[in-house]
């Protein structure tokens, strides 16, 4: 009896304990890196009976997955530099991943600070320099490596010799979560994974998922691009072209060779040599059997933080959110990497659980960008959004309500060109249904091309229908919108010089 009696004082000292900040929230944010909506099981789809995430799924049953986020530019640091600042890329400065990024500059975390808020980043953060507005960082330098990855502090470089990536951060993490913070006070814990960023190099544990298992293929996986102008046809993402068989398919070169997890793949290629329509096929399904193992760890880490926060009391006070810095071909297309305004890239998974404050199983499709999600991590906290920020709290949708003077479209820019995957320069609008779309800059003839698709008849923008006269009402209206767009965004006439094209990311 005696026993029993003392089990429920010390889950009731937890529980106090997770509530001891008051009523303002713990903030739990994870991200990873090219993490797409396809490959997430609660987002369905034709991968969905693979289960390929368990524990991220548990967090749209208990909370919302949110069907309709976006990104205003699919490429890593320049997405990130929205996430810290709330503002587009012409506004924030990071316009691509070779700028420098001013951590000078007006942030998120800082106004945390100022407001009672432990801060906390760890993982990728891909914006060079000494972050500013954390209590605590350690983050990857650059891009990071899978294995023995190294980080950096304040008080210098560590490296994590023969560890994972995926699993360092998870730790790092955790031990601040569970030894370091103040109790005192409320916080916000970022956890930024690497994976599955290209190369895909997967935990030795998770070297058998999938091993025997035929991977689902989009229906377009032979796009031609019959409909589509340079942009679509110039493109350097084909998996046929430019996958490569030695650093991001493991099956041939030096890199890998004397690598025991690669041994058979290697030993099976060398003795086949598939070519042709089978060599795509074959370089599918080895890139998504990879990937979708560098995610499994993802989804574990999220099933210890979970776990981590029910052990300490701090479930029921803290809002747990699932995020990555856009979205990317699973082979739609024929493609993998992101960048453009097409779907796949476009769009990204948001998934979020609050206890008592979110319906669990509930679904928003309202329109949702990265541009909001500095706005929402301050209205959580009960701290002031400055009024530059560019994007709107999603509060009010996490319990439920949509404003009535919601967005009903969104701005897209993409500006990284010349450079990695020769994706051109383009912007465009979409309002949930129709997507306008206009490819301008070097390369492009006559230095502006316009694709317009209806993803209500067309959701995988296999037709691009600018030409048809039928649509002509359709595309001055949203010629007009995309106009009205960029003066409440204060984009500029002329968006920043060409440059010229640098190393792959």
């Amino acid at each position: 009896m005696k026993r029993v009696t003392c089990g429920l004082f010390v889950a009731a000292a937890l529980m106090l304990a997770g509530h001891a900040a008051g009523a303002k929230p713990n903030i739990v944010w994870i991200f990873s890196d090219d993490h797409s909506y396809q490959t997430i099981g609660a987002y369905g789809g034709r991968l969905q009976p693979l289960n390929p995430s368990p524990n991220i799924d548990s967090l749209a049953r208990d909370g919302m997955r949110f069907d309709r986020v976006y990104v205003g530019n699919s490429i890593c640091a320049p997405s990130r530099a929205t996430l810290l600042t709330g503002k587009h890329s012409h506004m924030n400065g990071k316009y691509d991943n070779r700028d420098a990024f001013n951590h000078d500059q007006q942030q998120f975390q800082k106004i945390l600070q100022k407001n009672g808020y432990q801060t906390v980043m760890v993982g990728k953060i891909h914006l060079d320099g000494a972050m500013q507005g954390f209590d605590y960082w350690e983050v990857l330098p650059g891009q990071g490596k899978y294995y023995s990855p190294d980080f950096i502090t304040e008080e210098g470089k560590t490296k994590y010799e023969g560890e994972y990536v995926t699993d360092v951060i998870t730790d790092r993490a955790l031990n601040w979560l569970e030894n370091k913070r103040d109790k005192n006070k409320p916080f916000m814990l970022m956890v930024h994974h690497k994976a599955p960023h290209r190369n895909w190099d997967p935990a030795d544990r998770h070297m058998s998922k999938y091993e025997d298992v035929e991977i689902p293929e989009p229906a377009n996986l032979f796009d031609d691009y019959a409909s589509r102008g340079v942009a679509a046809h110039g493109q350097e993402m084909e998996i046929d072209r430019y996958m490569k068989l030695d650093s991001d398919l493991k099956a041939e070169g030096k890199r890998y060779q004397n690598n025991p997890r690669f041994a058979a793949r290697q030993k099976w290629f060398a003795e086949n040599k598939p070519e042709g329509k089978a060599l795509v096929k074959w370089k599918y399904q080895t890139y998504m059997k990879d990937y979708m193992r560098c995610t499994w760890a993802v989804d574990e880490s999220v099933g210890r933080i979970l776990q981590s926060l029910e052990e300490q009391g701090l479930a029921d006070n803290t809002i747990v959110m699932y995020s990555s810095d856009q979205g990317f071909y699973m082979g739609e297309h024929g493609w993998f990497d992101k960048r453009f305004m097409y779907e796949e890239s476009f769009r990204t998974p948001l998934i979020a659980r609050w206890p008592g404050k979110i319906k669990p199983g509930s679904v928003n499709d309202d329109l949702v960008q990265n541009i909001d999600f500095a706005e929402t991590f301050l209205d959580l906290a009960g701290a002031p959004i400055p009024a530059d920020m560019q994007g709107k709290s999603i509060v009010p949708l996490l319990e439920g309500q949509t404003p009535r003077d919601w967005r009903e479209s969104l701005y897209y820019h993409y500006y990284e060109y010349p450079g990695a995957h020769s994706v051109r320069r383009h912007e465009g609008v979409f309002d949930s249904r129709w997507k306008l779309i206009r490819f301008y800059g070097v390369d492009v003839p006559g230095e502006e091309e316009w694709e317009l698709f209806d993803l209500q008849n067309d959701p995988t923008e296999m037709k691009n229908v600018y030409g048809n006269p039928e649509n002509e009402a359709k595309i001055q209206a949203l010629k007009k919108e995309l106009s009205r767009l960029k003066k409440q965004y204060q984009v500029p006439d002329e968006p920043p010089p060409q440059k010229r094209a640098g190393k792959k990311n």
